[in-house]
């Protein structure tokens, strides 16, 4: 039998306001591709300014795929992200284009070009609910003690995630990482790191920051809220958990504003550790100070 040829597919990476939505959209026109987002929270519909969701101006016209596609009260899980964007690539490659998979959520990433095959399963809303009420770091001390290796795949902070993995490992009574397969994808990837210095990458995220206000993020969040309340993905998003903080009249904006700044900041950070972690990044801005 005459062996498959892989799909190949260009994934660009790198922590927020590191100019991936624009690299990403120039790469697209020169190479004829058409972009898959790997963010976890632009799949939600009108979450659209504290995300820095790319505006039909700013694709210029290049097909987007998996931004939009559910309300804000869904739960959107990794597994379900894979097989979305298989069948994204699925689209694309068909039609002759080059699948471009970009965005900052390292764990969707993984999953997707390195290839897991999650357990399936329903959700269980009680034992979610009775999680939610914990503290992030009795759920994160909870998990790594029931399953490190799952623990150290997944960002500290990232509440929903950590929820997700002790729902899965309670239900199944075994650590997620022994149930959890690793597959071979059937890519070829070609993996494209953006960054910047440290002092002009957090000078990037405050003026962005900035423009969100002038933007319209408070009236967004407020908006947000009416129409579908105090959901756990609102109020556990960065850009969208300090104004309401601000709202509710536990900081002032300035206050506000400047948590949104330093929590960006700080998941920047996280997101460069992730990244740093895989090898075959090119990275194409300061290379040598990445690596450090």
């Amino acid at each position: 039998m005459q062996k498959k040829n892989k799909v190949k597919i260009v994934a660009i990476v790198g922590p927020t306001a590191s100019g991936k939505t624009a690299f990403a959209v120039e790469y697209a026109k020169k190479h004829n591709g058409e972009i898959i987002s790997a963010d976890s929270r632009l799949v939600y519909k009108g979450f659209d300014i504290g995300t820095a969701k790319p505006t039909p101006e700013e694709r210029q016209g290049i097909k987007h795929y998996l931004i939009d596609i559910f309300e804000p009260d869904i739960d959107y899980s990794a597994a379900q992200y894979v097989k979305d964007a298989h069948k994204a690539i699925d689209e694309i490659s068909g039609k002759g284009k080059l699948p471009i998979v970009a965005g900052g959520t390292g764990f969707y990433i993984k999953a997707l070009l390195e290839g897991y095959d999650f357990p399936e399963m329903e959700t269980d809303y009680e034992l979610r609910s009775a999680l939610y009420k914990k503290e992030h770091d009795e759920l994160y001390d909870e998990l790594y003690r029931l399953d490190p290796v799952t623990a150290l795949e997944i960002e500290k902070n990232d509440k929903k995630k950590v929820i997700r993995s002790l729902e899965v490992i309670k239900a199944l009574k075994r650590p997620l990482s022994e149930v959890k397969g690793k597959i071979a994808p059937p890519f070829e990837i070609e993996w494209i790191g953006l960054n910047y210095p440290r002092n002009e990458l957090y000078e990037r995220i405050n003026r962005r920051v900035d423009l969100m206000v002038e933007q319209g993020l408070i009236e967004e969040t407020k908006n947000l809220l009416e129409k579908y309340g105090r959901i756990q993905n609102l109020t556990c998003t960065i850009g969208y958990q300090e104004i309401i903080a601000y709202l509710d009249g536990v900081m002032t904006l300035d206050e506000a504003l400047d948590k949104l700044k330093q929590n960006t900041r700080n998941y920047a950070k996280r997101q460069l550790t992730w990244f740093r972690k895989n090898e075959k990044i090119n990275w194409n801005c300061y290379p040598e100070k990445l690596k450090k």
